[in-house]
């Protein structure tokens, strides 16, 4: 029997996850608790639709034609795709025989003794930090940052390209110096080609209150444009060269 995989969703013609239209394939499980989640009904590992390589390499081969026109490709999402590795691995290298642009979008949780055959057949990492404040990390997603980070890392040493994604949150990660260390810590690394601030929006809310689960960024508001502008331009002196 081939490998599976549990997936939580899949978006034929995605445009923000990733360059040109893509395959959007949404991982089910995930070790983070990120209180802006919007889809916390992916984060049980057991939950979701069970899969195979081939169901989702011809899957996504029906839209390569769009792939192709855009530049686009396919994207491995969550959840958190770099708990089901082995599977994206064998994915991506099918995905790779068709030359298809494979990138992964994930918040890097993951031990990078482990994913080393993954990172040989994938083009981009979309990375998201969440906080660079410990503190800050463990409130927000209720797990430490050392993996993320580490992971971050790793993917510089392999000089695999990555966009950096980060969530705004206002009275949390919204601050002039929250964004300021972000960039300063970036500017270390020789991989970065776009920093990318997401305001906090509250799309996923319904999905908190059907699981019954308390939804503490209620009273939230999201962030106004002209704080996001000015936040955008102190986060591009991150990106690489």
């Amino acid at each position: 029997m081939g490998l599976t995989a549990r997936i939580h969703s899949t978006e034929t013609c995605g445009t923000v996850d990733g360059p040109g239209l893509r395959y959007v394939v949404f991982f089910q499980g995930c070790r983070m608790r990120c209180k802006f989640c919007h889809n916390p009904d992916s984060w049980n590992t057991a939950g979701g639709t069970e899969v195979t390589v081939d169901k989702l390499l011809n899957d996504a081969l029906r839209y390569k034609i769009y792939m192709d026109f855009s530049g686009g490709g396919f994207t491995a999402s969550g959840g958190e795709p770099l708990l089901q590795a082995e599977f994206l691995a064998e994915l991506f290298k099918q995905l790779k025989k068709h030359n298809v642009h494979t990138a992964i979008d994930t918040g890097g949780y993951a031990d990078v003794s482990e994913i080393d055959r993954l990172l040989s057949y994938t083009d981009l990492v979309l990375l998201d930090i969440k906080s660079l404040n410990p503190k800050t990390h463990i409130d927000l997603t209720a797990v430490k940052q050392d993996k993320t980070l580490e992971f971050a890392e790793y993917l510089n040493k392999k000089r695999i390209p990555v966009w950096i994604r980060h969530v705004v949150v206002p009275g949390i990660t919204d601050s002039d110096e929250d964004i300021t260390a972000l960039a300063e810590y970036l500017k270390w690394f020789s991989n970065i080609e776009r920093v990318d601030l997401l305001p906090f929006h509250k799309i996923g809310e319904h999905k908190w209150e059907t699981m019954g689960l308390p939804y503490s960024l209620k009273d939230t508001p999201v962030p106004d444009k002209e704080k996001m502008e000015r936040l955008r331009e102190i986060a591009k002196t991150g990106v690489s060269g």
